[in-house]
């Protein structure tokens, strides 16, 4: 794997609402993630509300196999070249992102706007693979969906909430 790409693990959970003690005005990034058609690439823009700080990233991220796991790469752009690849964006994703602790753990809970608005995910990152599944189900998560490609950013572009709760509908 090259230098520039960076193994990742990590869980992904289904919540039904915001963990407890978590609301929606404490300390967040806003995330505008623009998936570029018929490639592996998302244009990424953030904002944090509380100090006005943004950042402009190219990041592709993708499987490698094990359940969990995948390769990431990201290469940091100034305001300048953002705008130079704002003319591939594709599909919108725009969440709020906010950094949570419970018992020790970190997460990062991701409330989606606009169509996805309804949908909460929490994201656990682990050091290695065996440390990652052995970690339990939080018991704020209403579902594990780690792996599961309807929640893939990707995939997620295209939905609503709706049709995320048409789709579990279906599958019961």
């Amino acid at each position: 794997m090259p230098e520039s790409v960076r193994l990742v693990c990590e869980r992904i959970f289904l919540l039904n609402e915001l963990p407890p003690g978590l609301q929606r005005h404490h300390w967040h990034w806003q995330l505008k993630d623009n998936y570029i058609a018929g490639t592996r690439l998302r244009l990424r823009k953030s904002r944090v509300p509380a100090t006005d700080e943004r950042r402009r990233w190219l990041q592709q991220k993708y499987p490698t196999g094990s359940h969990g796991t995948f390769a990431f790469a990201e290469l940091e752009l100034s305001a300048q070249e953002y705008e130079i690849f704002k003319t591939f964006e594709g599909d919108e994703i725009r969440k709020n992102r906010y950094p949570f602790e419970y018992e020790g753990r970190h997460y990062e809970i991701d409330f989606f706007l606009g169509r996805l608005l309804g949908l909460i995910l929490a994201k656990a990152r682990f050091a290695t693979e065996a440390e990652m599944e052995r970690f339990p189900v939080p018991p704020f998560a209403a579902l594990e969906v780690t792996g599961d490609p309807l929640f893939a950013g990707g995939r997620l572009v295209y939905l609503s909430f709706e049709d995320l709760r048409r789709e579990f509908a279906s599958r019961r």
